[in-house]
């Protein structure tokens, strides 16, 4: 990757600091990576003008990798066209999050039978390890929200299938586009960390049938609590 970009003072563009990456082999790469990181995270809200010129001062690159960048994100259905040279975070309407959730749901099953087979006795304990570290961050919302992403992600990779990977990356960066997390429902933390330790144990016992049926459920109920936090949103719209 190019050393071109000094980082001083950018975050000012966007009240955040771009992102560093090793390994690139190009600049519209390394721009696709930083935006998608920032969708991930909530750092850019639906709804969200980003102006072309204003992401490539951020990054401190040229415009024409951002703007590929940009046309690879709208392809996937994060961004939408713009006014002014630019793009705007998509924002999910019911439909869309039910499907998408109807996809992880199948996805995620998969991903803990297979784990079951082939995760290795290593990162069986780096489930558990994350799951104990879930308790330590229970009252950090944000800390919260990087933990259980780091729990899903382990238990994808213990797969060992980078094809399922890539699927369930796409369908949960496309969910990183709403708005809240599912923990601010009170009691909906202490349920899902429940549900993280049934699953673990499933793996650890190679339990492909039962860790499917509980990762399955664990997805139902993210769902509800889903449905739940846009009807609060459309009641306090109204």
């Amino acid at each position: 990757m190019t050393k071109e970009r000094p980082y001083l003072g950018r975050e000012q563009k966007f009240g955040f600091p771009p992102p560093v990456f090793e390994g690139e082999n190009s600049l519209a790469e390394f721009a696709y990576k930083a935006i998608r990181l920032a969708l991930r995270e909530g750092r850019f809200k639906p709804g969200a003008h980003l102006p072309e010129v204003g992401v490539s001062e951020w990054l401190g690159i040229s415009r024409t990798p951002v703007r590929e960048a940009v046309r690879r994100l709208i392809s996937e259905g994060l961004l939408a066209n713009g006014p002014w040279k630019g793009a705007i975070v998509a924002k999910l309407d019911l439909q869309q999050l039910v499907e998408l959730y109807t996809m992880r749901e199948w996805l995620e099953g998969m991903a803990v039978a297979l784990a079951a087979h082939h995760a290795s006795e290593p990162e069986i304990k780096y489930l558990r390890d994350i799951n104990r570290r879930e308790l330590s961050v229970s009252q950090d919302p944000e800390r919260l929200v990087e933990v259980n992403f780091e729990f899903h992600h382990a238990l994808y990779c213990a797969a060992h299938n980078q094809y399922l990977l890539q699927s369930l990356s796409s369908v949960v960066d496309t969910l990183g586009l709403l708005r809240d997390s599912t923990f601010i429902l009170p009691g909906s933390f202490r349920e899902a960390h429940k549900e993280h330790l049934e699953i673990v144990e499933a793996i650890e016992r190679r339990d492909a049938d039962a860790g499917e049926r509980l990762a399955r459920r664990h997805v139902r109920h993210a769902l509800g609590i889903r449905l739940q936090l846009l009807t609060r949103e459309y009641q306090d719209a109204g």
